[in-house]
């Protein structure tokens, strides 16, 4: 193996999550009786340049040509996008004159904002039926990857962006450098590149195992990003630190030679890594002992469960969720079910454990003892969602960042 970014060959482990199919090859019933391809999740770390990866061992085009995500289905999701370009708006000077490019911008849940506010706006989207979904929502998308060549025909063909927006993508990509530059080569010579990333300081800090999966190629500190900025001219502006996904960053970029000297923000969070020992490749030992110890609480709770006769069944089916399932070695035997408010999924069965997948009135129906939840980054949103369990005596399970049961009515912690 060779480091993505630095080349170099010394890469160390981190975690193993053994071999698992991709998070989002969710099966159909008929597949159900075929074999299903595996691979390696094994989390290594460069001890050059300290960026956290796994081998490329699938394509973005196995992923993202047919995409099961579709993000307007997050209320939350939803709305911290619309403040996201309230913010920008304000900060940028953005109005009609200006020019915004979204590069995997998905079923257009943040671009339709900027349409409706009467700024020039492209998404670039590669999943032909998630941006088939946006442009049926009135937002102008390219069904295309990002690579070089596509981002000079676009900047040829609609001029230089003044802001490129590249949110939860930047881990996606296993041309790192490639992709790098043509984030560059979008934005224009005095404008902005933003873009969120899941915090690796909360991945280690908090054990977040379940955001690895094999279409997130590495995972970011704010240092090891600079370093993968600088490699297509772009420099750290500002940073801020974010509640989403876990814990994320927002990085405000920009062309080298506008990029001026950083924000006192950028020096505090790189403190903040350096104290918890992420610029050193030692610091990321804890990982694994932090993913072993939710795995047994978790697998604890379930079979505990099972022995006294409770209904366990999940809500949602992220490829977070589906990293967790496999580590864990949960089937239905000990998660009857789950549900997911993507009709896409509805009839399906999550990848590796095979857990059918339903719409959520399937929870009103049969009233469970208890909820998985399994896009636990989403709390505050699915504890008011799921309130109604409550009315039953339903109980919500959170396994991270510690596995905890909580009562949704009065949002109190209950016994584990």
């Amino acid at each position: 193996m060779h480091c993505r970014l630095c080349e170099s060959t010394r890469l160390s482990s981190v975690l193993d999550l053994g071999s698992t199919p991709p998070c989002e090859s969710f099966l159909s019933e008929e597949q159900l009786n075929l074999p299903e391809s595996t691979y390696p999740l094994h989390l290594r770390i460069c001890a050059d340049c300290l960026l956290l990866q796994i081998p490329a061992l699938i394509t973005p085009e196995e992923t993202f040509t047919e995409y099961a995500y579709f993000s307007s289905y997050s209320a939350s999701w939803v709305a911290h996008a619309r403040e996201f370009v309230a913010a920008a708006r304000s900060r940028l000077g953005l109005g009609a004159e200006s020019f915004v490019v979204e590069v995997a911008s998905n079923d257009g849940y943040l671009l339709s904002t900027v349409v409706s506010a009467g700024i020039p706006c492209l998404g670039i989207e590669p999943s032909e039926n998630v941006g088939a979904a946006a442009r049926a929502a009135g937002v102008p998308t390219l069904t295309e990857f990002l690579d070089e060549d596509t981002a000079r025909r676009v900047r040829a063909e609609y001029g230089p962006a003044d802001l490129v927006v590249a949110n939860n993508v930047y881990a996606h990509v296993p041309d790192l450098r490639g992709f790098t530059r043509a984030l560059r080569t979008l934005a224009a010579d005095d404008g902005w590149l933003s873009i969120e990333v899941h915090h690796a300081l909360n991945l280690v800090r908090h054990g977040q195992f379940d955001t690895i999966y094999h279409e997130h190629f590495q995972y970011y500190t704010l240092a090891s990003a600079q370093r993968a900025l600088a490699t297509g001219g772009l420099v750290v502006a500002d940073v801020e630190m974010l509640g989403t996904h876990g814990g994320s960053l927002r990085i405000w970029a920009r062309p080298a030679e506008a990029g001026g000297e950083p924000s006192r923000r950028v020096e505090e969070v790189l403190a903040l890594e350096a104290e918890a020992g992420l610029h050193s490749a030692r610091g990321y030992g804890p990982l694994r002992e932090r993913a072993e110890t939710v795995r047994r609480e978790l697998l604890r709770f379930l079979l505990d469960q099972k022995d006294a006769g409770a209904t366990v069944v999940g809500y949602g089916a992220p490829g977070k969720g589906n990293t967790l399932l496999n580590y864990c070695g949960i089937r239905p035997d000990l998660l009857e079910y789950t549900v997911d408010r993507n009709p896409y999924k509805h009839g399906r069965y999550t990848p590796g454990t095979r857990i059918p997948i339903h719409a959520p009135d399937r929870i009103d129906a049969d009233r469970p003892d208890f909820v998985l939840v399994l896009p636990w980054n989403l709390e505050t949103e699915l504890t008011a969602q799921l309130a109604p369990i409550g009315e039953w005596g339903g109980r919500l399970v959170f396994p991270l960042p510690d596995m905890r049961v909580v009562d949704p009515a009065t949002v109190e912690v209950g016994a584990r």
